[in-house]
């Protein structure tokens, strides 16, 4: 069993502790969560002998850079399914399409409306005559397997906690944390979306009711990020020496502070944030926070 460390965050209200768990240290490039949700594909890919994996993700993907590490390191060939033509021109430019092409990736880049129709089947099948034989990895990793993996984050030493807490992007995370969680302990979910079609991917795996999505926490959506939270991921890496991903992490973290300000949880309740990782797409940012004259987020700590 992988042994994950976990930090004590400094709370000093209500009795309340705060622990996070680092899966950002699971691995060096296939960080956090990716590492869980890839570990059941990838043997099921072996066993059902394909040599090419393909699967989808946007200009900053940490899906898109894990996928192509883990193909590489395993032996697989590997394609991603880019969203947004433009990008076809910029590889070089983007520090997470630059990774994945150096580690064997083959890219496709699609527009934004047929992006949006990588469910269709008709869109698979014409990716299958493109392509010939592959093992698909859905966009973020989730599906059946993916949530098996994610079930592994919590160990019998994490009974203590009565709250579980992660961000929450496709699903896939949260659906493995309830299904793994004892009958005591609630899940709560950080959406980095906007939107309430969240609710009804987690159904589709979520074995139990034990679980909440906090909505409020997105700022402004996917990706979206604001002089206040570039400050608190630099302030909180500072202080605690752990430093968080813009898009994911860092939103969650932030609520967390938040809900504990405005007497969320009930005194002495002991809460266990899962570090997702994602720490390669801070590269990606700091190129637009540059462009939007807002400070960077600090990698040295």
């Amino acid at each position: 069993m992988l042994e994950i460390p976990t930090h004590y965050l400094p709370v000093q209200k209500n009795g309340i502790t705060v622990a996070i768990r680092r899966e950002d240290l699971i691995h060096p490039f296939v960080s956090g969560n990716k590492f869980r949700k890839l570990k059941y594909n990838l043997l099921q890919a072996k066993e059902e002998n394909h040599k090419t994996l393909l699967t989808f993700g946007g200009a900053f993907s940490n899906h898109i850079a894990s996928v192509a590490f883990a193909g590489k390191e395993h032996n697989f060939k590997t394609i991603g399914i880019i969203r947004g033509e433009e990008l076809r021109e910029k590889i070089l430019e983007n520090p997470t399409l630059k990774f994945a092409q150096e580690n064997g990736m083959q890219f496709e880049f699609v527009s934004r409306s047929d992006y949006s129709n990588k469910e269709n089947p008709e869109f698979l099948e014409k990716l299958k005559q493109k392509f010939a034989d592959f093992y698909l990895i859905p966009e973020g990793g989730t599906n059946e397997l993916a949530v098996k993996g994610c079930k592994e984050i919590l160990n019998h030493k994490d009974s203590q906690f009565d709250y579980i807490c992660c961000a929450v992007g496709t699903g896939g995370t949260i659906s493995g944390l309830i299904n793994s969680a004892l009958p005591h302990q609630k899940v709560l979910g950080f959406p980095a979306l906007k939107g309430d079609f969240l609710r009804e991917e987690i159904c589709m795996f979520a074995k139990t009711d034990n679980w909440q999505l906090i909505k409020d926490y997105h700022f402004g959506g996917y990706g979206k990020i604001n002089l206040e939270l570039v400050n608190f991921i630099n302030n909180f890496s500072e202080s605690n020496k752990i430093p968080l991903d813009p898009v994911y992490t860092s939103k969650m973290v932030f609520g967390i502070y938040d809900l504990i300000d405005k007497n969320y949880f009930p005194s002495h309740s002991k809460i266990l944030l899962i570090h997702t990782g994602g720490l390669q797409g801070i590269q990606g940012m700091n190129q637009l926070l540059e462009k939007k004259q807002l400070p960077k987020i600090i990698t040295n700590v």
